[in-house]
């Protein structure tokens, strides 16, 4: 799949822009804070309904304009789908086909990207939530259900949270309330887990070789799921529930003391190892490095394997953080069969043939055109 067409009004620095791209390496070269990576970013929020660098939707429209509108046409193996994102200051609406989806959830999925930017390598230092917000993302392009899923598990969070807040001040006292809302959260709690394991476990199965190609053979790196409530990848549905039921029923007093959910999907975390030791805590720079780039191609190909299509790849910024080698296994992967944007200042230092091929961009105060 490609984008074929990109056109924005409003949004952030750019007041109207239309661009026609090709099925190749597009370079967008420019000084900082010129508007490449609000291009980058605009792909990004056009296929997944928000962005990767803020959560106030706000942000993305233009001063003092009322609203923000992203349009593109992106060609799949057998449609042509104009896709179009309009946010507001009262929420977003999305059409696809020029049918307006009545949920994001719908929308989302018809458009895949894979984004790789410097904030990207905090996947592996970071903190538990930059992780969780990696498989949310990632699983949502796959699977709607999962999208739906998050939704629901984020109200009854929101829910169960407010009452355990009563009851801590001592504005509410029903157990049974209590009780009927772990009930729900624990239902919508499991689907999510069995679902993070399950897509961790096909991430790993494509990340290990990658990882292995790009340390030279020298390096073996395993990803685990680190959920709060003891459960297990293989446990029956029945046996998972049980021990959410269990840890609720022992953490209640303190639940209630503290005012909030204290386990659950949204304190889980990611580990990875390499050579059985986990990076965050042992790993050099360049380990860390080498395995967010071993994830990000692992997710072209799960992508691909998912949808039968291989997604458009959106490098903001981040061959300049990597050394020679890592660039060039990088930009040999992809070479001939993915989509792909590169922002960057300069391409001098960067000798690779699918670069010398690159259809290349220009962005200067908000204006593109094409080199």
């Amino acid at each position: 799949m490609y984008i074929e067409k990109l056109a924005l009004r409003n949004y952030r620095n750019y007041e109207e822009l239309f661009v026609e791209f090709e099925n190749k390496v597009n370079v967008i070269l420019g000084e900082n804070a010129q508007g490449k990576t609000n291009v980058m970013e605009s792909i990004y929020v056009l296929a997944m309904a928000k962005s990767h660098r803020t959560s106030n939707d706000k942000e993305l429209i233009r001063w003092d304009q009322e609203y923000a509108k992203i349009e593109g046409r992106v060609q799949k193996q057998h449609s042509s789908l104009p896709l179009q994102l309009v946010i507001s200051k009262k929420g977003k609406k999305a059409k696809c086909n020029h049918i307006e989806q009545q949920r994001l959830s719908q929308y989302v999925g018809n458009m895949n990207v894979v984004m790789f930017a410097p904030e990207d390598l905090n996947i592996v230092k970071g903190s538990p939530q930059v992780r969780r917000r990696f498989i949310d993302m990632e699983i949502g392009q796959v699977s709607p259900i999962y999208l739906h899923d998050m939704s629901q598990y984020q109200k009854i969070l929101q829910q169960r949270n407010h009452y355990l807040k009563m009851m801590q001040i001592k504005k509410q006292s029903d157990q049974t309330m209590l009780e009927i809302l772990t009930e729900q959260f624990i239902q919508v709690a499991v689907k999510i887990v069995t679902k993070r394991f399950e897509f961790l476990r096909l991430l790993q199965n494509w990340a290990k070789p990658i990882h292995q190609g790009i340390s030279r053979g020298l390096e073996s790196l395993e990803i685990t799921y680190k959920p709060s409530v003891e459960v297990l990848e293989d446990q029956e549905l029945s046996k998972m529930i049980a021990s959410f039921e269990e840890k609720f029923a022992k953490v209640r007093g303190r639940e209630i003391e503290r005012g909030t959910t204290l386990f659950g999907p949204h304190r889980d975390d990611l580990l990875f190892f390499v050579n059985g030791r986990d990076v965050q805590t042992f790993g050099s720079q360049g380990q860390q490095r080498t395995t967010a780039l071993s994830l990000k191609l692992a997710e072209i190909e799960l992508i691909n394997n998912e949808i039968g299509e291989y997604p458009i790849l959106l490098l903001d910024d981040v061959l300049s953080e990597l050394d020679d080698f890592r660039q060039s296994h990088l930009l040999n992967t992809i070479q001939g069969k993915v989509q792909t944007f590169v922002t960057t200042t300069s391409v001098e230092g960067i000798d690779h043939q699918t670069l010398k091929e690159a259809s290349t961009y220009i962005v200067e105060s908000g204006v593109i055109r094409k080199a």
